[in-house]
């Protein structure tokens, strides 16, 4: 068994995306492997969950009003407090 990882952030968390995120085929309505979310667009993590099979967090992001999705820490990075930028989707 692979001991579980420690989540790096906490629901409520403003972040940032890294890397462009690309359907996976997850998202229904959605063009399979189309940009969802591109790099500097920022979120805010709303759940924080652990994969079962690999026990790494797993990050629940909402992106601008509507767009939810589940980000590996690699994949985003937190905003310093009071930091606005320019990519925000909201």
């Amino acid at each position: 068994m692979i001991k579980p990882r420690r989540p790096k952030y906490q629901s409520g968390q403003r972040v940032k995306a890294k890397v462009d995120l690309i359907n996976n085929g997850s998202l229904p309505g959605a063009p399979s492997e189309g940009v969802l979310v591109s790099v500097g667009d920022i979120g805010q993590v709303v759940r924080v969950a652990q994969h079962t099979g690999t026990n790494l967090p797993i990050y629940v992001v909402k992106f601008g009003k509507e767009l939810v999705i589940g980000c590996l820490e690699e994949e985003i990075a937190p905003i310093p407090e009071g930091r606005v930028n320019e990519h925000d989707g909201s």
